[in-house]
């Protein structure tokens, strides 16, 4: 092989190794419409949503200035994210802090005016236990403290204004 063609196939080579790519990995498939059961089809066996750290969706943006590169976690059927501004989420916390999450639903297909403020109704179950525990926030998706018994890995069930979604969200021993 001619110098020409070595030299030409080196840079062919140390291109294709620096080629990158710009598309997010790939999601799992939520639940389908109207399920938000930890048995549902779709929702992974196991525990522990990934707490992504790039910028916040489009749709939930929304409010925030400047850049929306944050912890967050978005729900198996993608309907919902928690913006985790308490990241990582403790069992207990030093004084002064707290487990603050910023709810945020993707915009329904109705109208806004269709809309309810129906409460976001959590029910969390602590991985491979029968620990169970209901949280409630007022007025639907939005700012709350969402504080668990234990650490752990919970296995969030959400239901509000009809619509319903699954996520894991790991509680550290703080």
């Amino acid at each position: 092989m001619g110098s020409g063609r070595r030299a030409l196939l080196g840079t062919v080579l140390l291109l294709a190794g620096c080629a990158t790519t710009t598309a997010p990995p790939p999601r799992q498939v939520g639940p389908p419409a109207g399920t938000a059961s930890a048995s549902a089809a779709g929702v992974p066996a196991g525990c522990g949503s990934r707490v992504e750290t790039g910028p916040l969706p489009d749709w939930a943006d929304a409010g925030f200035s400047g850049s929306t590169r944050m912890p967050h976690v978005f729900g198996f059927g993608g309907e919902i994210v928690a913006v985790l501004f308490g990241h990582p989420l403790a069992h207990s916390r030093k004084v002064g802090t707290n487990n603050k999450i910023l709810w945020v639903a993707r915009p329904a297909p109705t109208s806004p005016a269709a809309a309810t403020r129906d409460p976001l109704r959590i029910t969390a179950t602590l991985d491979g236990t029968g620990t169970r525990v209901t949280r409630e926030v007022d007025g639907g998706p939005g700012p709350s403290i969402i504080d668990m018994p234990q650490p752990g890995c919970w296995r969030l069930e959400l239901r509000w204004s009809g619509r319903t979604d699954v996520m894991d969200l790991v509680y550290v021993d703080g």
